[in-house]
């Protein structure tokens, strides 16, 4: 994992906040200053946050868990999609579904309903149907695969969230509070970040600053991906050694020390 430079986040615009008559006052630690009436956003701080999220999010990684990340807004939801994928992990970028952590269930019978429709397609029948059938069929798949796309594939509640403007996706970091579920989360200037178990301060409005964090993110998520591969390695290797010498143990022949038999006694001398 590499480290987050300085001259990497201000070149992307990361310090930039909003304007002081939209700040919230929660914001004041992670504000370097005021510059022509916008706030600047302290880039050291967004460093030692940042780094503290990528180590968090690396041990859930390693131990085999999701994270879902959250990004609806138009500046975030290519960034995020296209960073995501190549992890493996779910990730949010049209619509929140409200409910969808808090009602779960329900989520997972819109994906039960999107496969038995996939199921139906794939069918020999499906051809035979009308057309205006079919199209209502198609159009229902478009429709939940725009609204779930990649949960199709989160069989529980994820582990962790990440996500990009808390503002727009209040109803994401209210459902993620109320279980328990930890936040990771940029914030800029107008957030309260006291709503985020892992806050990242930075600007959350412009596509480079919102890579530049999500990079640093990825990279721990891959890292500790990577080490989780390598650890059930490690254990099937020494699985298999320690096999190999219960099975040597048991195939080789035992030795046992012949001792030399006693001459036996007779009870009466022999007669001469």
């Amino acid at each position: 994992m590499t480290e987050l430079k300085f001259e990497e986040l201000l070149d992307a615009g990361c310090h930039f906040g909003h304007l002081k008559r939209k700040w919230n006052p929660k914001m004041a630690p992670y504000i370097f200053k005021e510059h022509n009436g916008i706030h600047v956003i302290d880039l050291q701080k967004t460093i030692a946050k940042a780094d503290e999220a990528a180590a968090a999010l690396k041990q859930i990684a390693k131990s085999g868990k999701k994270v879902l990340f959250v990004a609806t807004k138009k500046q975030a939801k290519e960034v995020v999609a296209e960073m995501v994928k190549p992890i493996d992990m779910p990730f949010v970028t049209e619509r929140w579904p409200g409910g969808m952590l808090t009602n779960f269930t329900t989520i997972r019978k819109a994906v039960k309903k999107m496969n038995s429709l996939d199921a139906m397609m794939k069918d020999k029948e499906f051809n035979n149907i009308s057309k205006r059938e079919r199209l209502q069929i198609q159009r229902e798949r478009a429709k939940l695969d725009k609204n779930l796309g990649s949960i199709a594939d989160l069989t529980r509640l994820p582990s962790a969230l990440f996500i990009v403007d808390i503002n727009k996706e209040h109803i994401a970091v209210a459902e993620a509070r109320r279980l328990n579920i930890p936040t990771f989360a940029i914030v800029d200037t107008n957030t309260n970040p006291d709503l985020i178990d892992f806050p990242i301060p930075a600007n959350d409005d412009a596509s480079k600053s919102i890579a530049a964090i999500l990079k640093h993110m990825i990279e721990a998520i891959q890292e500790g991906q990577n080490e989780r591969m390598l650890d059930k390695d490690a254990a099937a290797e020494e699985a298999e050694n320690v096999e190999g010498v219960e099975n040597a143990t048991e195939e080789a022949p035992e030795h046992r020390e012949e001792r030399p038999r006693r001459p036996r006694r007779n009870a009466k001398k022999e007669e001469e």
